[in-house]
């Protein structure tokens, strides 16, 4: 367990993250199927223990399974675990699936068909699909946007990228070897293949790169369904829309315009033959995990090699999380109401009450706001949202997941489709802002800004997070920094666009918006070019999480303070404790690229260096590895 509480004193003033978790990082080991341990990761592998032995036991018994939803989740659950039956099929169940992509003889043939592969998850090159309307949080706004690329980021398809050819080199001999194991001949999968890579490539130019995409509100540019309907000569983008939702809207969200108005340069009937091979390859990798065991193994090798994970996961556990992945609210609320209290429920909801009546003083006391902005984030805190444990009722689809017949995946099939009409059905009834988008067994937590509420599961809510045995301090630098940080998304460089309803709104004077700016920037420098082990640290990609980090942690220590057993040395200690990981180098390298959260390891030891207290609290001064200058220092919220 990483939860150690053994601290090297003489350390802290040089590291602190290394002072409080080096002993552990020295001997902890990664679990052959995971990237890493520690922190988030153990809690979820404590749950993921904790889990599969319930519900092993009522897999054996299904009949003592009393609950409607858990009793069809064991059902399926059973169907995903018998590996006996799904060797014995090989890939069998989904042939006649992979059949439709195959006999698609032209561009034309596909065109078609469009909305009715769409409806049965067949892969697409474009997406269109519901979510609320930024400008409007109320309704539902139709949002097209792009296809996944094949390597994690575009900046991985630059010549000077060291990774591309090794990934692009495993993922080729993965998809040779399951279309081996599907039927296909070598030349047949040889031709495939290249021409999966060649549309692949196709589409890369027109894409964004991770750091344009922590940008999100500018994937918002509206367009009228006319201008929208301009974009392709070669596709009835009107016919299809109409199959999907059964209506004409007046405006669809273009989340990257760059590629629409290269779509019919993409995508024409000239690039069909690849487009084709590229959508045969990702159909054959999205139901190979509900084959074989050898097909599942095979299916995971390229992202096993991105994560650096060493072995894949064991049958049982596969079958466990895909059976999850489909009933994840059912199995987040057996959690919720059996190992997490209504007295903790009680209390975390206190403290994150407490946590925004202190980013109210905050606001209240904050020396560059103009009065009118003040007023306006103000009054966002006051309408904000808490969702704290589990929601109150499952989502309305879960009524539809019965299991019928023992194939594994006609049910899956079955299950998607329901999902994915359910999903377009949404068109033009109200949003419901009180929908959970996490399962209660998750280990995480999120702020939504088009709801503007803040989401805490049930599984984060335990030690070294929070626990009714930790000192208040040892909980404010835990779970108390992680719901203040989730409050500074709301005032973060991209929360900042959204008014109290969630919509996209400026409700900032020209001279505060300027001043934010400024401060941003000298977030992004804060982190800019910081040496880590993978490699270096992009402050434009990271800086949302660092607004929020910062904010979260310096409301997190005002409300400490005023707690009457408060000791500041637990606060950071814990606030230290909770970044605690240890991954594998690729891993690293992979976040590095695409993830707007800094290193573990800099979350932990720059944020307090911002804060006086710390200095105060350890004795800090010039010349000691955490000391930084105090005009270096960004404190924004």
């Amino acid at each position: 367990m990483f939860m150690t509480k053994t601290i090297n004193k003489d350390l802290i003033k040089e590291n602190l993250y290394q002072a409080v978790n080096g002993e552990w990082l020295k001997t902890a080991k990664i679990p052959a199927d995971k990237s890493s341990t520690g922190g988030f990761a153990d809690l979820a592998d404590n749950i993921e223990k904790l889990l599969m032995s319930d519900f092993e036991k009522m897999l054996t018994n299904p009949d003592s399974v009393t609950d409607p939803y858990l009793k069809e989740f064991i059902k399926f659950y059973a169907l995903t675990s018998d590996f006996k039956k799904r060797d014995a099929a090989g890939f069998e169940p989904v042939k006649s699936y992979l059949s439709v992509i195959e006999q698609l003889d032209s561009f034309e043939t596909w065109e078609k068909q469009l909305g009715s592969l769409t409806l049965a998850d067949y892969p697409m090159p474009f997406s269109i699909y519901l979510e609320p309307d930024m400008k409007n949080t109320t309704a539902y706004a139709l949002t097209a946007d792009v296809p996944s690329l094949i390597l994690p980021d575009k900046t991985y398809y630059e010549e000077d990228n060291e990774s591309s050819k090794a990934l692009l080199d495993i993922y080729t001999k993965m998809l040779t070897k399951l279309f081996k194991l599907a039927g296909y001949s070598a030349d047949a999968t040889d031709k495939i293949i290249t021409g999966t890579l060649a549309f692949d490539r196709s589409i890369v130019p027109y894409v964004k790169d991770s750091t344009e995409l922590a940008d999100y509100v500018k994937s918002y540019n509206k367009y009228t369904f006319t201008d929208f309907l301009k974009f392709s000569d070669n596709i009835n983008l009107k016919n299809y829309i109409e199959t999907l939702i059964h209506d004409d809207p007046d405006q669809v969200i273009v989340a990257e315009p760059k590629f629409y108005e290269a779509f019919d340069k993409i995508i024409n009937p000239e690039a069909f033959d690849n487009m084709r091979s590229w959508l045969l390859s990702k159909t054959l990798l999205s139901v190979s995990s509900s084959l074989s065991d050898e097909a599942r193994i095979i299916s995971g090798e390229y992202s096993r090699a991105i994560s650096g994970s060493k072995e894949p996961m064991s049958p049982q556990k596969s079958a466990f999380y895909q059976a999850v992945n489909v009933y994840s609210q059912v199995v987040g609320l057996y959690y919720a109401h059996k190992y997490f209290g209504a007295e903790a429920k009680a209390d975390v909801t206190e403290m994150v009450k407490k946590m925004i009546n202190i980013y109210k003083e905050r606001l209240q006391n904050n020396e560059w706001l103009g009065e009118e902005t003040r007023k306006k984030a103000i009054l966002k805190l006051e309408k904000l949202g808490i969702q704290v444990g589990y929601p109150d009722k499952l989502k309305e689809i879960y009524k539809k997941l019965i299991v019928e017949g023992t194939d594994l995946f006609s049910n899956t099939l079955k299950f998607t489709r329901l999902s994915i009409i359910e999903h377009y059905n949404k068109w033009k009834k109200p949003v419901d802002r009180t929908e959970w988008e996490m399962s209660a067994s998750t280990v995480n937590a999120y702020y939504h800004p088009s709801y503007n509420i803040i989401v805490f599961p049930a599984a984060i809510l335990q030690a070294p997070f929070y626990s009714l045995n930790q000192s208040s301090s040892e909980n404010f630098g835990g779970i108390g920094a992680v719901i203040a940080h989730e409050i500074s998304h709301a005032f973060d460089n991209n929360g900042s666009h959204f008014d109290e309803f969630g919509n996209l709104n400026n409700w900032w004077s020209d001279s505060d918006l300027e001043h934010f700016q400024k401060l941003a920037d000298a977030m992004i420098a804060e982190f800019d070019g910081l040496e880590t082990p993978a490699g270096k640290v992009n402050g434009k990609l990271v800086v949302s999480e660092n607004i929020a980090d910062v904010g979260g942690l310096n409301c997190a220590l005002e409300a400490a303070k005023k707690e009457e057993d408060v000791n500041l040395k637990d606060f950071f200690f814990n606030w230290a404790r909770v970044w605690c990981l240890k991954s594998s180098l690729e891993r690293q390298k992979l976040l590095l690229n695409i993830d707007v959260h800094a290193p573990h390891e800099l979350r932990a030891n720059i944020q307090p260096q911002n804060l006086a207290d710390f200095y105060s609290t350890f004795n800090i001064s010039s010349g000691d590895g955490m000391y930084l200058p105090e005009e270096k220092r960004v404190v924004i919220w």
